[in-house]
């Protein structure tokens, strides 16, 4: 998401078929235990990590298939998964009380809430969670964060759902980056960590970090694709820049630029994991704006995503604005009205066309959403939705929130869409979107439970 303040942080954040209860077809799993060799630092390695970092790794039990053959069908072969985020981060305790649960991490989810996404008809769940290493220095393995995974996949699995792990935080970058215009307001200022963008030996880390989960999660029937980072942000957090074009003639090749920070991460990962498909973003905020920027390497089995959420001042008007679709309001905040409808979305979704011409592979849809206060919301997203259909793309709404007592009720829940249009309802009741998505993931076919 692009400029993000404290009312986006309130609005997104906190509120962006059968199920089918059997043994997985292809095994659940077994675990391999992986000696670990701890390094000095090097030019190759900078952090000092451990060459390999995994004490545990998914095995399949049943080999005659195996499952990465696989998985990449599940993004190259038309629309396969539609669904839904997750979002977690860890806890502050003296900031959080109980809106985030006990835990180390919170909200907590419970296996309820994944069941009822999969009965809905959603078969796949994007985990926008914090990263395994630390955000602080020395970057290591945060083991509370891998025993919350592995919990989290196992109640994935369980539920029949297909998961795609998306970091959020990891070494330098704190998810307290996705809603920084309140640090020092509802939040203390420390708590912001964004030397990611400057340090290179948190951007080595995260490399680090993901070999580590690569090495962890390579096998696991339910896991179908790595995000490297949710949301890349250098071009507005350390420089307050906003367009691609003025970033670019300046910044190229520095450590502010995210075509220098990833391609360690693939390399990184396909050293342990050569199958499990690694989606990968602009910057921008993962804009289609920044998409035509991104600098591919070559990997076989990437698929290039975005965030969708523009325009900004329609899909996060604040109740009474009453912005319609289509409609004539503000859209880029130069103070005059424009023409929002169909053909607006439809050019602004040109840059995926083009990109798509210069890179032939897939491309899917990690975030996208509206408040449902909205005016015509459930129009806008249905059209979204059809167009995303018809160019073959996977798609994950947000949000799916936690039922966690505490957390319902907290903030507006701006894209809860069982809360239907009216701002101030914090219970489920039947409306417009929630059918919609109902209707979209009925039409899933594919689940863990009869995947080949």
């Amino acid at each position: 998401m692009q400029k993000i303040s404290f009312f986006f942080m309130i609005l997104t954040l906190i509120g962006c078929a059968t199920l089918v209860k059997q043994p997985l077809a292809s095994g659940r799993g077994t675990e391999e235990q992986v000696t670990t060799r701890t390094t000095n630092p090097s030019p190759s390695n900078p952090v000092g990590l451990s060459e390999n970092l995994s004490t545990q790794a998914w095995l399949p039990l049943v080999t005659k298939e195996q499952p990465w053959a696989y998985k990449w069908d599940l993004w190259s072969r038309g629309t396969q998964l539609r669904g839904a985020n997750i979002w977690q981060r860890v806890r502050v305790p003296s900031l959080d009380q109980d809106y985030l649960g006990d835990g180390y991490i919170g909200p907590p989810y419970s296996q309820a809430d994944f069941d009822r996404l999969a009965q809905l008809g959603a078969n796949y769940v994007n985990l926008s969670l914090p990263g395994l290493f630390t955000i602080t220095p020395p970057y290591q393995v945060d083991e509370e964060a891998v025993r919350h995974l592995d919990q989290i996949l196992e109640q994935v699995a369980q539920a029949d759902l297909f998961a795609v792990i998306s970091f959020r935080s990891g070494p330098g970058r704190s998810d307290f980056t996705f809603y920084r215009d309140g640090a020092g307001v509802w939040y203390p200022a420390e708590l912001l960590i964004e030397t990611v963008w400057s340090d290179t030996t948190a951007q080595a880390a995260w490399a680090e970090m993901w070999r580590y989960t690569a090495q962890r999660y390579r096998n696991h029937p339910n896991v179908v694709g790595y995000t490297l980072m949710v949301e890349p942000n250098a071009d507005e957090v350390a420089l307050d820049l906003y367009d691609p074009q003025a970033f670019y003639p300046r910044y190229a090749n520095t450590t502010y630029d995210w075509n220098r920070f990833f391609p360690p991460i693939v390399q990184a990962i396909r050293q342990v994991d050569a199958n499990t498909p690694i989606l990968l973003s602009g910057m921008g905020w993962a804009s289609v704006l920044w998409l035509p920027y991104l600098q591919p390497v070559g990997d076989p089995r990437t698929v290039f995503v975005v965030d969708q959420y523009a325009p900004f001042p329609y899909t996060h008007q604040q109740p009474g604005q009453n912005y319609p679709y289509p409609g004539s309001f503000d859209l880029n905040w130069d103070g005059q009205p424009d023409r929002f409808d169909w053909n607006w979305m439809e050019s602004y979704f040109t840059r995926l066309d083009d990109f798509q011409a210069r890179y032939a592979a897939p491309q899917a849809v990690n975030e996208f959403g509206v408040v449902r206060w909205a005016p015509q919301a459930a129009s806008f997203l249905s059209d979204q939705i059809e167009y995303f259909e018809r160019r073959g793309m996977n798609h994950a709404i947000w949000v799916w929130d936690s039922s966690w007592e505490a957390w319902q009720t907290w903030g507006s829940k701006g894209m809860n869409y069982l809360y239907g249009p009216e701002p101030g309802n914090y219970r489920e009741v039947p409306n417009e979107i929630l059918s919609l998505l109902q209707a979209v993931w009925s039409r899933n076919r594919v689940r863990p439970s009869n995947f080949p």
